[in-house]
């Protein structure tokens, strides 16, 4: 992938969410801290590049996808912190450092989730400038969704429940389209949102290619923490084997599960027939997804 492409993504996010992250001098000081603990803590941020890239494919000005790219960051970042709680996977590390409730306290890291998910959503309703009133309200709806019950945070009993479980290949592709792959997804619609002119086709397309890249994610990430190293991953790696859980290497066997990771990019690629250079960096994304070793 163009890593300046990249590198200027991830920049200006990083200056978008040093911004909009409450200081750690205004009160309640401890929590503001641990928020920004959590995010400002070097992630590959490929949501939000996600956001810009889709936007640009669009022909919308980076300013207006700050909101939208903030606001699915900070969702993102929230569920890590609460998915690496004693209560749900028990992490220690994450992202090269210390988990937020290693740093602080679980009562702490559980605020921070709180209060990064509220944040979210004040970001992208109050976000300038932005798309009209009614497609901003639009916004809030998808994320909302995309997040909850039906979403992410669905994914993620569903994933706690499979523990020690067999499960069919279909029943773990499910149970990845809402915890991974919905908060993926969600970064496409956000980007048309802020388009309003985008025909249908390409609109279309973008949610064919944000949900195949989705799942090409979380089959690599399978991947990575059979055969990854933890000082690359920035997280313990052959977690998801000591806990019992199912993945695609488990079910599909390592080399399949690599064959999958890689024709699910593909599949994403095709999907942006309708889009001509202006795509480009979405074409590249999907090839990093399956190439990385982070």
């Amino acid at each position: 992938m163009d890593e300046t492409l990249l590198a200027g993504h991830r920049q200006r996010v990083e200056r978008a969410l040093e911004a909009r992250l409450p200081p750690t001098d205004h009160i309640p000081a401890r929590l503001h801290e641990a928020m920004r603990y959590a995010v400002l803590n070097g992630g590959k941020r490929m949501r939000p590049v996600l956001v810009y890239s889709c936007g640009e494919a669009l022909g919308v000005e980076p300013a207006a996808l700050d909101g939208p790219a903030c606001a699915v960051e900070l969702i993102h970042c929230y569920s890590l912190v609460h998915d690496d709680l004693p209560s749900m996977d028990d992490d220690d590390l994450r992202r090269g450092r210390p988990t937020c409730h290693k740093a602080f306290d679980e009562a702490t890291a559980l605020l921070v989730g709180d209060a990064l998910q509220s944040l979210a959503f004040e970001v992208l309703a109050g976000h300038e400038p932005g798309p009209a009133p009614e497609r901003r309200a639009r916004m809030v709806l998808e994320l909302a969704r995309a997040a909850g019950s039906r979403g992410m945070a669905g994914g993620q009993a569903i994933d706690l429940a499979a523990v020690g479980q067999q499960r069919s290949v279909a029943e773990l592709e499910s149970m990845h389209i809402h915890k991974t792959g919905a908060l993926i997804r969600v970064c496409a619609t956000l980007a048309g949102l802020c388009a309003p002119a985008a025909d249908t086709a390409r609109l279309e397309a973008l949610d064919h290619y944000a949900k195949c890249l989705g799942l090409a994610y979380q089959v690599h990430d399978d991947v990575l923490d059979v055969e990854g190293d933890t000082s690359r991953l920035g997280k313990t790696a052959g977690a998801d084997a000591s806990r019992d859980k199912p993945t695609y290497p488990a079910l599909l066997g390592l080399e399949d599960a690599r064959s999958f990771a890689r024709q699910l990019a593909i599949d994403a690629v095709d999907s942006l027939a309708v889009f001509g250079a202006e795509a480009e960096p979405l074409r590249e994304i999907a090839d990093f997804i399956v190439g990385r070793d982070s």
